[in-house]
């Protein structure tokens, strides 16, 4: 079996959610939106819906991306769990 080629379970170009939690602060959000447009423009940052944690400490953002390949999805990943800002990323 080639490794090289596997399949995805997802079928591109898809809407995909990605969650994103980090410590509630004003610039958590623009952080994540900046990174998501670097890959997806016309990203619709109105659609993010946000649930802060019980305390108020913590912060998760749901991101719902028009993906069109595997590769974009990676590479938003990436860069979200790359970033300072961010704890997890789902």
């Amino acid at each position: 079996m080639n490794l090289s080629k596997k399949k995805s379970l997802l079928e591109f170009p898809c809407d995909f959610a990605i969650k994103v939690m980090g410590e509630a602060n004003e610039n958590f959000s623009i952080i994540v939106i900046e990174i998501i447009k670097k890959y997806y423009k016309d990203f619709n940052a109105s659609m993010i819906e946000m649930k802060g944690s019980s305390k108020g400490k913590y912060i998760s953002l749901t991101c719902n991306v028009y993906v069109t390949s595997q590769k974009q999805l990676d590479r938003i990943y990436i860069d979200l769990s790359k970033s300072k800002v961010t704890k997890f990323v789902l």
